[in-house]
C-alpha cells in the first residue's frame, strides 16, 4: 500500500518541489493552496501521469481551521491515513512592526503558526491510532535568530521551532517524530520582491555563494519523513552556512 503525504501551499516555489519528490517517491498526496489552484490542478495532473499516484487538491486558507478539518477527513476518507504531514504553507511581511496593524498582524499568525496547530490537532489521532508518522514543518532561519523589519515572521516562526521541540516530545511515545527545516534563503517568490542589486548584496553574504533551491528543500524533507525514528524534536538549519 501506498503511504500517503499531506502538504499545505504546494501550488509553487517549496510545495511544489516537495510534492514533485514524494510523488517520485510513490506517495499518494493531499495537496492544498490559497490563491493559485489552477497551478495546483496543474501540478497534480503533471504527477498522477507521471508517478501513478493519486493527488487530491484543495482551495482554502490554511488559517481556517474549518477548512483544515475538512480537508484533512477527505483525505484520511479516501487514502485511509496520512503518513507524512509537510506543513509548508506561509506569508510574509516587510516592514516596521509600527507600520503593521492587527489585522495584517492576526493574519500573518494565523497562516504561520495557527495553520500547524490545526493541521497537527486534526492529524495526530490517526498518526496515534497507526503508532506511526512524520510532521515535517517549513520554518526559517529567522525563527532562529530573528529578523528587524520581519518581526511578526520572526516571531511565528520561532514559535513554529518551539512547536515543533515540544510536540517531538510528547509524540516520541507513539512512535511519531516532529521536525523542522529552517530555511535560510531559498530561491523562491517570497525573495524575489527583493531587487537585482539586493538580491547580489545578500547572496554575498552566504558562504555557499547562493541561494538555496526548493528542490534542496525537498530533498531534506524527504530524508527527515524516512529517518531514523531516534531523530525527533530537531530544527535542521539549512541556510548554506549564512547565520
Amino acid at each position: 500500500m501506498k503511504h500517503t503525504a499531506l502538504i499545505t501551499g504546494a501550488s509553487r516555489g517549496i510545495g511544489a518541489a516537495l510534492a514533485c519528490r514524494f510523488a517520485a517517491e510513490g506517495y499518494h498526496l493531499a495537496l492544498c493552496c490559497h490563491n493559485s489552484y489552477e497551478t495546483l490542478q496543474a501540478l497534480a495532473t503533471k504527477l498522477e501521469t507521471t508517478y501513478s499516484i493519486q493527488v487530491l487538491c484543495f482551495r482554502g486558507d490554511v488559517g481556517d481551521y474549518t477548512f483544515i478539518c475538512d480537508m484533512v477527513q477527505k483525505t484520511l476518507d479516501t487514502f485511509g491515513q496520512i503518513d507524512v504531514l509537510i506543513n509548508n504553507a506561509g506569508i510574509s511581511y516587510i516592514g516596521l512592526l509600527t507600520d503593521m496593524d492587527i489585522t495584517d498582524w492576526n493574519r500573518i499568525v494565523a497562516t504561520n503558526l495557527t495553520s500547524v496547530f490545526s493541521t497537527c490537532r486534526q492529524v495526530i489521532p490517526s498518526m496515534v491510532h497507526a503508532k506511526s508518522g512524520h510532521i515535517i514543518n517549513i520554518s526559517s532561519v529567522w525563527g532562529n535568530v530573528g529578523a528587524s523589519c520581519e518581526v511578526a515572521y520572526s516571531a511565528c516562526k520561532g514559535g513554529v521551532n518551539s512547536f515543533t521541540r515540544a510536540l517531538g516530545k510528547e509524540l516520541a511515545p507513539s512512535n511519531i517524530q516532529v521536525n523542522a527545516i529552517a530555511c535560510g534563503v531559498i530561491d523562491t517568490d517570497m525573495n524575489r520582491c527583493f531587487s537585482e542589486e539586493e538580491r547580489s548584496a545578500l547572496i554575498e553574504e552566504i558562504p555557499a555563494g547562493r541561494m538555496g533551491s526548493p528542490e534542496e528543500v525537498a530533498s531534506l524533507a524527504y530524508s527527515l519523513a524516512t529517518a531514523s525514528s531516534y531523530l525527533n524534536g530537531q530544527i535542521l538549519t539549512l541556510d548554506g552556512g549564512w547565520i
